[in-house]
């Protein structure tokens, strides 16, 4: 499956201009064969604007996830995008959350982010409960994750234990963090055997430089495609023979020793 990872901040503070950036892209992705499209963190409002966060937040079937189905059927292929969740209970809870459409508009699944970096996330966002969300598209199962949240092994492996084939983390990475996309990431998907998606705001927002370098990582530990410090749609195949073909080399999750891993006494 032919992936566009999109490599942008959009207009931090607009979900109208945001939505016109994420439209246009779908439009070049979908003109470039790909079946998915997958948005940074926070796409849908910007990461550092603040009290906007919750001021911007909606629930996950709200006005802009209709917006953001609509384009993905309009164009014909599925989206993950990031964006504050606010929960319709009545208690103002904010979640920093992922949502995976498929290519009809469907909404396939809904990611919140576990682990929450920092001061600034702790003030805005309550942390998610769920460790492994997962969808089925295009013949593979689908993993979300978001940023912080792919830095523990543990969450990763879970995934791999769950079966997922390809896992999506949007992402607000800062300067002078780049090692992760460089090397955390790639070795993730190969000590999973997994594709990992992971993708990137980019340039300077408020106190924060993100780093760009979004990767789509594939099961061999190498990096399939990689974006530069740049606004940039990279576009990237997802290759179901090289996953099983790097599975049967690696054997890593078959010759896991679970008895030896438990907490020490």
């Amino acid at each position: 499956m032919r992936t566009a990872l999109l490599q942008s901040s959009g207009r931090p503070g607009s979900v109208v201009e945001n939505l016109k950036v994420l439209d246009e892209a779908a439009g070049r992705a979908a003109a470039a064969g790909a079946g998915l499209l997958v948005t940074p963190e926070l796409f849908l409002t910007g990461y550092a604007i603040g009290d906007g966060l919750a001021r911007l937040a909606e629930p996950a079937d709200g006005e802009a996830a209709d917006a953001v189905a609509e384009t993905a059927a309009r164009h014909g292929l599925a989206v993950a995008y990031g964006y504050p969740e606010r929960v319709s209970d009545g208690t103002g809870t904010v979640f920093n959350s992922v949502q995976l459409v498929a290519a009809d508009g469907t909404r396939l699944a809904n990611y919140r982010k576990t682990h929450l970096y920092g001061g600034f996330e702790r003030a805005h966002f309550t942390p998610g409960g769920r460790q492994v969300v997962q969808a089925e598209l295009g013949g593979l199962t689908v993993g979300l994750m978001i940023c912080y949240d792919v830095e523990f092994p543990e969450n990763v492996r879970a995934h791999a234990l769950a079966g997922t084939d390809l896992l999506l983390v949007p992402t607000a990475q800062p300067h002078p963090f780049q090692f992760v996309a460089e090397s955390l990431v790639p070795v993730r998907a190969f000590e999973n055997q997994m594709y990992v998606a992971y993708v990137n705001r980019v340039g300077q927002e408020g106190e924060f430089e993100f780093v760009g370098l979004s990767t789509l990582a594939g099961p061999d530990g190498t990096a399939r495609a990689r974006a530069g410090r740049a606004e940039e749609l990279l576009l990237a195949d997802v290759e179901p023979g090289l996953l099983a073909a790097s599975r049967e080399a690696n054997p890593y999750l078959a010759d896991r020793r679970p008895g030896l891993y438990g907490t020490p006494d």
